[in-house]
């Protein structure tokens, strides 16, 4: 397998966040834009989670910066937090 993307990862996530009515202030106005809820997955290469599980293993919890303005906002600081943790690779 090949290692994860974090741009298709950041995208992954803008797609699944866009419909959300921004700003938003809870991850309870998250989770109706999610097809599976707190289970719907993100894959990239060798890369495979849940939101509930990218929340767990974040360094950078999302949750705890609201409001957010925009999904592209919330996406960046995921991202960030599973770099941060190891689990996406740094930036190059």
């Amino acid at each position: 397998m090949t290692e994860a993307d974090p741009e298709e990862l950041r995208e992954q996530l803008v797609d699944a966040f866009g419909d959300a009515d921004y700003p938003i202030s809870s991850a309870m106005a998250l989770l109706p834009t999610l097809p599976d809820g707190p289970a719907t997955t993100f894959e990239s290469g060798e890369f495979s989670m849940t939101m509930m599980e990218i929340q767990e293993a974040s360094d950078v919890n999302p949750l705890n910066h609201f409001p957010y303005e925009s999904p592209e906002e919330l996406a960046d600081d995921i991202v960030r937090g599973l770099r941060s943790a190891g689990e996406l690779p740094e930036d190059e």
